[in-house]
């Protein structure tokens, strides 16, 4: 009678980063997903865009200001989620803290200036077409921007309130993986909210 090899798998570990672990195969397929997404609202715009005689409909273009505004902390928040991610990776716990209480900081003043970008649309979601495709497109980037910035939270207050085991710095680098996603995700939505209506 034959007897089957046993494969032993007691001393692998028990987490990875990057494309070793699952949750940056399920990050990535959803940031796959909200990609796709954000190509066919911005598809939208240009087919409403190529339909109508003059664009905006009747509104002036959006303020310029509170888009550059909220670029700049955008651009700026890259710096500080890197070194959460390095610090994640490198299973510093004390850097972990530090840098998601500031990515968390950077992810709120984004929201507070986000709230005068809706004022600074020059019209409704339900003024026309354009209103509403516009509003469309911003409303997304701002689930994306407040899903991270909850997540954040969640993770911040995790790492305060229990001990941080490997899978929880390996949450912190996925959640920086994704706000990588969230800031250059911004460009061409920031083109064709602010720059498109003014070509």
């Amino acid at each position: 009678m034959k007897t089957r090899a046993v494969l032993d798998i007691r001393d692998l570990p028990e987490y990875a980063f990057g494309h070793r672990s699952i949750m940056w195969w399920g990050t990535l397929g959803f940031i796959a997903i909200e990609g796709t997404v954000f190509v066919l609202a911005l598809t939208s715009y240009f087919y409403l865009r190529a339909k109508a005689l003059q664009w905006p409909l009747g509104v002036p273009p959006p303020d310029l200001l509170p888009g550059i505004v909220n670029s700049v902390i955008l651009f700026a928040s890259l710096y500080p989620n890197q070194r959460a991610k390095r610090a994640a990776e490198d299973e510093d716990a004390a850097g972990v803290k530090f840098w998601l209480v500031v990515c968390l900081a950077f992810g709120v003043a984004f929201n507070i200036v986000r709230i005068f970008e809706f004022r600074a649309l020059n019209c409704r979601w339900d003024t026309n077409a354009y209103g509403s495709i516009v509003w469309t497109i911003l409303g997304l980037h701002t689930t994306h921007i407040l899903t991270d910035v909850i997540d954040t939270a969640v993770l911040t207050a995790a790492v305060f309130l229990r001990p941080i085991d490997g899978h929880r710095f390996v949450d912190v680098s996925e959640n920086s993986f994704y706000w990588y996603f969230v800031v250059l995700s911004w460009v061409p939505i920031y083109a064709v909210i602010y720059l498109a209506p003014r070509l």
